[in-house]
């Protein structure tokens, strides 16, 4: 009788034993670096975005009407033209008044940070407030702070290539994300901000296209020279305040 009490007892020790589990902590989510590759990645998403709708926008007009087959073969192949020559830069305008091509220095690759990172851009050197301009028709796809750029923007265009512009003195007045402008139109002005704050005021410009960043110089050496940017806006917004 004893030994059937013991059986019973360890039986029923043994049915109330307790499993802790310890529950492992969440890793912590990434943080987004603001150097040269955070900006590749907002134009990759800007580009794509930019591409994918004027696709669509392609593809709507096309479809709404019903012209001839050889018509509209044309149309297409204008559309697809438009949208996917490579960038020469002959329609381009020079992003920062008064700069000539042969005032740019090739600094596309220069070794940064002690040889941590390389340029992916080339800097334009202008007086502190220089007026900066849209080299092309687009879309204003972002406008923020970022540590190294300062106060910088990305112009969006149809054909899916975007323009970086970075260490802004200050952005134009009423500029604002989404907001379209032509080529020439007043985007801000040149400074030194960010990283730049120790150097004389330059634009870091930088350019991607098919979503890669390339090298700007050779682009802007055939760019039109701009003599003064075309003011839309006159209101003093938020954005266009020091």
């Amino acid at each position: 009788m004893a030994l059937l009490g013991l059986c019973v007892l360890f039986t029923l020790t043994a049915c109330t034993t307790t499993v802790t589990v310890v529950a492992t902590p969440p890793s912590p989510a990434p943080t987004l670096s603001d150097d040269d590759d955070f900006s590749e990645l907002i134009a990759q998403l800007r580009a794509d975005l930019s591409r994918n709708n004027s696709r669509q926008v392609a593809a709507t007009a096309l479809q709404s009407t019903a012209p001839t087959a050889k018509a509209r073969d044309k149309e297409f192949a204008a559309r697809a033209t438009a949208l996917f020559a490579p960038l020469t830069g002959s329609a381009l305008l020079m992003p920062v008044v008064g700069i000539q091509p042969f005032d740019l220095s090739n600094s596309w690759g220069d070794s940064r940070d002690g040889g941590k990172r390389k340029h992916r851009g080339i800097d334009i050197f202008a007086s502190r407030g220089t007026a900066v301009v849209a080299v092309a028709d687009g879309i204003v796809s972002y406008i923020g702070d970022q540590p190294k750029g300062g106060h910088c923007l990305w112009l969006s265009t149809d054909s899916g290539t975007s323009f970086y512009y970075a260490h802004l003195d200050r952005w134009a007045s009423g500029l604002y994300e989404g907001m379209e402008v032509r080529s020439g139109d007043l985007l801000g002005y040149v400074g030194n901000t960010g990283n730049a704050k120790y150097t004389p005021s330059h634009l870091h410009f930088a350019v991607n296209q098919n979503d890669e960043m390339v090298n700007p110089f050779p682009i802007l050496t055939k760019a039109t020279t701009v003599k003064r940017a075309r003011v839309t806006i006159e209101s003093a917004g938020a954005l266009g305040t020091r």
